[in-house]
């Protein structure tokens, strides 16, 4: 059974530690009681420090905060081989690997819908990348993509969960507004988002054609589509994302060799 290491074991690493299995799982953190609370609840071995959890694996997965990262990297001494995922938004895998001795490194950019299984987890292209694919299977969908697309892929998938749940809390309003209770126009806009989704997925329609098939000439839809153009709504979802990802790579520009 391969063994795989977790250092930094938050919210992430419990979504995967949650939904592995054929592996024997090891965790290293700060909180002492965030590793008693993962022990109990899922039976995984707690080393006694990141050391000890990057040298009883076959696989690492790096989930500390990018903040975190230089302080982590410093305190490891590479005595074996294993394979490196780092999770941790914006850090170059030429980084990761000149300071872990030239491991192989794969980096992972996970969302956070893969904390109940649903997310979508973009993987930096390289050597052993099947191995981490398999990893991520558990928490969602997985696509490969170069290196170099991670900031464009952080900026939509990453962040764009939040952009997501503020469309709800505002459709969430929009009903109560309307007259709605609170709970009722809740239920109305969770569904009407997984259902949308859903048709679209279904379907394999675009979007336009979507949009067209509900907003019939002189009804209530084209009312509030003229609403969110006058607005610009569109433009400020784009911009949105665009935003995003120019902060990861301003951010990844800041990991010097």
């Amino acid at each position: 059974m391969k063994k795989i290491a977790f250092i930094g074991a938050g919210k992430m690493a419990e979504s995967l530690i949650a939904r592995l299995s054929g592996y024997s799982i090891y965790a290293a953190d700060v909180d002492s009681k965030r590793l008693a609370y993962l022990k109990k609840k899922y039976k995984i071995n707690v080393a006694k420090d990141n050391q000890a959890a990057f040298g009883a694996a076959d696989i690492v997965v790096l989930s500390v905060k990018p903040q975190q990262m230089s302080k982590v990297l410093a305190d490891l001494v590479v005595t074996n081989k294993p394979l490196i995922i780092s999770i941790a938004a914006g850090i170059p895998v030429a980084y990761l690997q000149k300071k872990l001795k030239g491991l192989t490194v794969i980096r992972a950019m996970p969302n956070n819908p893969c904390l109940v299984g649903q997310g979508i987890t973009a993987l930096a292209q390289g050597k052993r990348v099947k191995a981490a694919e398999a990893i991520f299977k558990a928490v969602g969908e997985v696509i490969i993509v170069p290196e170099k697309w991670l900031n464009a892929v952080t900026g939509l998938s990453g962040s764009g969960p939040a952009f997501v749940y503020n469309i709800i809390e505002s459709f969430i309003v929009g009903g109560v507004l309307a007259g709605l209770p609170k709970k009722t126009a809740a239920k109305l806009a969770l569904h009407t988002i997984i259902g949308a989704v859903g048709t679209m997925v279904e379907t394999q329609k675009e979007p336009q054609e979507l949009i067209e098939m509900v907003a019939s000439p002189g009804g209530t839809t084209v009312e509030g589509l003229k609403v969110l153009r006058k607005r610009n709504f569109s433009r400020a979802l784009v911009e949105a994302v665009l935003a995003a990802a120019k902060k990861s790579q301003l951010l990844s520009q800041q990991w010097t060799l």
